[in-house]
């Protein structure tokens, strides 16, 4: 059986694929607005490190873990899903490649600690909706989630002209 952890490491090997196909980006392309929901590659990958630092810090047992910190080493306070976190490649991809490290290291903790996957959660949108689901759900949500706004950079990047190559889990090496 496929688990959380399978998916966490294909997060990382893709995350790692999507931010080397970004260097090769032609100056300016990176934050440039091509009519995406969140408008820039840029915008997208923000987007995407803010929804897993959120999530991380709802089921990582060291909430330190999912503090984004600026150039100085002072905590981000994130007010909005497309707030601006890194505008350069090289604080973001410091910053993903953290995260990416620490769903890895949840996921094994998780795994570890035969976690109830049916453990009764609750999540409360922008509007004020209470949502209730499983940790299960809340889990497959977050990876579907991540895939979901990679394709949209994939997309983008392929627009301008850089290919990211294969993104097929099945033929991933994920260790």
């Amino acid at each position: 059986m496929m688990t959380f952890l399978t998916w966490a490491r294909y997060n990382q090997a893709m995350n790692n694929r999507l931010y080397k196909a970004c260097v090769r980006l032609q100056p300016g392309q990176f934050t440039e607005d091509r009519g995406a929901f969140f408008g820039s590659v840029c915008r997208t990958l923000n987007h995407i490190l803010i929804a897993d630092t959120y999530w991380l810090s709802r089921f990582a047992d060291d909430k330190s873990v999912s503090v984004l910190l600026d150039g100085l080493g002072k905590p981000i306070k994130i007010t909005a899903l497309d707030q601006i976190v890194y505008e350069d490649l090289a604080g973001l991809t410091a910053w993903r490649k953290r995260i990416d490290k620490q769903i890895i290291r949840c996921m094994q903790a998780m795994e570890a600690n035969d976690a109830d996957l049916s453990v009764p959660m609750t999540h409360r949108l922008v509007d004020g909706t209470t949502l209730e689901f499983t940790l299960n759900k809340a889990l497959c949500h977050w990876f579907n989630h991540q895939t979901h706004h990679r394709g949209q950079v994939t997309t983008l990047l392929t627009q301008m002209g850089v290919d990211v190559g294969d993104t097929d889990l099945l033929l991933m090496d994920l260790g």
